[in-house]
């Protein structure tokens, strides 16, 4: 099984994501259609990857796959940056104090 942080490592299965949480449920061809230079088979094995992390649920509606974004496992990914949210605030603020001399 994949975990979220491996699922979200690949460029092409965040533009999946973002495809589904911007347009909701879309068939397995049209996400598909959405990356003409990788091979239908290509784009499956993403989606397969993205299944195993937990973040799409898959309906089969007559002969067509349907996709749909589950982002729960992504509170992974937040919890783990949130550690970081001190390290960034800190950064922010000398960059205001550089800023305003």
């Amino acid at each position: 099984m994949s975990s979220p942080f491996q699922a979200i490592a690949d460029p092409t299965r965040r533009q999946i994501l973002d495809a589904l949480r911007a347009e909701g449920p879309q068939r397995a061809g049209d996400l598909a259609a959405r990356f003409p230079a990788i091979s239908r088979p290509g784009v499956s094995k993403h989606l397969r990857v993205l299944r195993q992390a937990r973040l799409l649920r898959q309906e089969r509606r007559g002969r067509e796959l349907w996709y749909q974004l589950d982002a729960t496992p992504l509170s992974q990914v937040e919890a783990w940056l949130e550690q970081y949210a001190a390290f960034w605030e800190e950064k922010l603020r000398d960059l205001k104090k550089a800023v305003e001399e």
